[in-house]
């Protein structure tokens, strides 16, 4: 384990208001470190603001805290102004700050900025920056915030937490998993986490419309490279005929990823007519956050993505495929 940067740790243990964001279509961790950490700094005494982008999917509306999150930005603004300068920013587990969503550019002259975040390429926009690629996800840096802090983990903090780290390691299976990792799982359990309850509630959720939205899905599976690159897609028609949304569909990618020739797995998501969202899930030695980085995303060496506007899904992925069949020769 290494420290926090010193100057992210002064800023959030100096101020009394503190801003909470992170990135738009928030994942496991990006969620749960927010709200966990919404949890931690509020047993400190101090006023939060947790902020995102659009409302929190249905599959983590069991974190605690959920109910608190602000979606308005006029809150926020009044929040920051009452603040009267005893305010800092946190932007988590978002690598850039264009991710923060069609706000960002409000939400960033809200200094100061910190950045407390594990993805390669982060450029470490804030007026402070804690980047640590090595890290299994960004729960596990927050954990380590507030051992540095002296700060409590109530259960509420440690269950959002966990989810964080357990949706960011694969339930613990990908290579950032460390004994640290491990030791945070440990020390959270500790707390009062019972890990088959956040497990059923991330895992075994599934509403039947799901189910027949990954009957789709899956149908549309495409191998290539003797197999080694598997590319699945979802529509928006697939999503209306089955009654569900795009949050459906997480953790979908990681059957293909699971087949045993597959060194690359690819979902293919039309999120709005004209914008597909690309998601990139790599096993062995193929850096998927170098490809993703030539189309302007990022992420990390095993799990990436990126967002591209005014393609078709067979157009993205036939300029995609020379760079996988590239990546997984190297």
């Amino acid at each position: 384990m290494t420290s926090p940067d010193q100057t992210v740790l002064v800023a959030v243990q100096s101020k009394g208001h503190v801003l909470l964001a992170t990135h738009y279509n928030p994942d496991g961790d990006a969620l749960g470190s927010l709200l966990g950490l919404a949890e931690i700094l509020e047993g400190m005494g101090k006023q939060v603001l947790r902020y995102l982008e659009e409302p929190v999917s249905p599959l983590y509306r069991f974190l605690p805290g959920c109910g608190h999150i602000q979606t308005d930005m006029e809150k926020v603004r009044n929040f920051v102004a009452e603040a009267q300068g005893d305010i800092v920013t946190v932007c988590l587990d978002c690598g850039d700050e264009k991710r923060l969503g069609s706000n960002s550019q409000e939400l960033i002259g809200f200094r100061p900025m910190m950045v407390i975040d594990h993805h390669q390429g982060n450029n470490g926009f804030g007026d402070g920056s804690w980047i640590e690629t090595h890290r299994s996800s960004t729960g596990e840096m927050i954990y380590d915030l507030a051992e540095a802090m002296g700060a409590e983990i109530s259960t509420r903090a440690a269950e959002c937490l966990f989810a964080a780290i357990s949706t960011d390691t694969g339930s613990f299976r990908y290579e950032s998993t460390s004994g640290h990792t491990f030791a945070v799982a440990g020390e959270l359990v500790r707390r009062g986490v019972r890990p088959e309850i956040i497990s059923n509630h991330l895992y075994d959720n599934y509403t039947l419309g799901r189910l027949r939205l990954m009957q789709e899905v899956l149908a549309s599976l495409e191998m290539h490279e003797r197999d080694r690159i598997a590319i699945i897609r979802v529509t928006q028609k697939m999503l209306e005929r089955t009654f569900t949304t795009m949050e459906d569909t997480e953790y979908f990618i990681n059957f293909p990823r699971a087949v045993r020739s597959v060194r690359v797995a690819v979902f293919l998501k039309e999120v709005a007519p004209g914008v597909v969202s690309v998601s990139l899930r790599a096993k062995g030695q193929c850096d998927v956050s170098l490809i993703a980085a030539q189309f302007a995303g990022g992420g990390h060496r095993n799990a990436s993505g990126y967002r591209i506007k005014g393609q078709t899904l067979d157009a993205v992925r036939d300029s995609l495929l020379p760079l996988l069949r590239q990546g997984i020769s190297a």
